[in-house]
């Protein structure tokens, strides 16, 4: 694939929501608003799947993140979570969540295993320091927090297509 050249793309500003399935909405609301904090913010209720025209009854709950982004799920009524893909490792499809300081990390890894939520970490990653836990859908997630000063950041950044070159001559 190969970018069109002859203009540039449109801006991307942000991310405005990832969206997965979940087996149980209301499950998944208590779990993302009253353990992470996120709160529900818009719920659609449809028969029909509006870009393909398809029957299919489902509830779409979103959640919004400090920064005015979301996390949303789709409930198809049937019980059924996303299921895990049989040729990736559990630990790489995951979402990574960025909260204010080490000690913020820490609380959220406290408050989890309160809540009976395996946690791992925290896992330092010579940038940022996380913690990885499943939600009940199945979805890794990742609560991070950068551990290095910007210009570290920006530094890293010029070498990036130099390292990507590397990985991909190997």
């Amino acid at each position: 694939m190969q970018a069109e050249s002859s203009s540039p793309a449109p801006p991307v500003h942000g991310l405005h929501h990832f969206a997965w399935r979940c087996r149980d909405a209301e499950e998944t609301r208590r779990f993302y608003e009253d353990l992470l904090g996120l709160p529900l913010v818009h719920v659609i209720r449809a028969d029909h799947v509006p870009s393909t025209g398809e029957y299919c009854p489902y509830v779409h709950i979103f959640f919004r993140l400090g920064d005015g982004s979301h996390i949303a799920f789709f409930d198809l009524g049937d019980g059924t979570a996303a299921a895990p893909s049989p040729n990736t490792p559990a630990w790489v499809n995951h979402i990574a969540l960025r909260v204010d300081s080490v000690e913020a990390l820490r609380a959220a890894r406290a408050r989890l295993r309160a809540a009976g939520v395996e946690v791992l970490g925290p896992t330092d990653h010579h940038i940022i320091q996380s913690i990885y836990f499943f939600d009940p859908n199945g979805l890794r997630l990742e609560l991070t927090v950068p551990t290095v000063p910007e210009a570290e950041m920006q530094r890293l950044a010029t070498r990036a297509h130099a390292d990507l070159a590397a990985w991909t001559a190997r």
